[in-house]
């Protein structure tokens, strides 16, 4: 189960910073018509989330997560800074030992 929440917290920081950068890439693509920032980040953002997604679900079948608590983390990582918040609210319920 470490090597679950590991892999957790290592994509969650990740997905929210690509997260970030994708919010830098929008507003860069339509203030200064500067797209291919966003032809970059856009579709890397999506496969990282995409593992993201997988990573996740593990983890809330190992740790017998709520539907509901399982959803409000994948949602986490569409939201800027969520999944940072998501993150610590999930390593400091596991070292609580309660589920989400």
């Amino acid at each position: 189960m470490k090597g679950a929440l590991t892999r957790f917290r290592v994509m969650a920081y990740v997905v929210g910073v690509f997260l970030l950068l994708l919010v830098v890439a929008m507003v860069l693509k339509y203030a200064a018509d500067m797209g291919q920032f966003m032809k970059v980040v856009g579709p890397v953002h999506g496969f990282l989330y995409a593992i993201y997604l997988v990573i996740s679900v593990d983890l809330a079948l190992k740790l017998r997560w709520s539907i509901k608590g399982t959803a409000l983390v994948l949602l986490a990582g569409t939201v800027p800074f969520l999944s940072f918040w998501a993150e610590r609210k999930v390593v400091e319920k596991t070292a609580q030992g309660v589920p989400l």
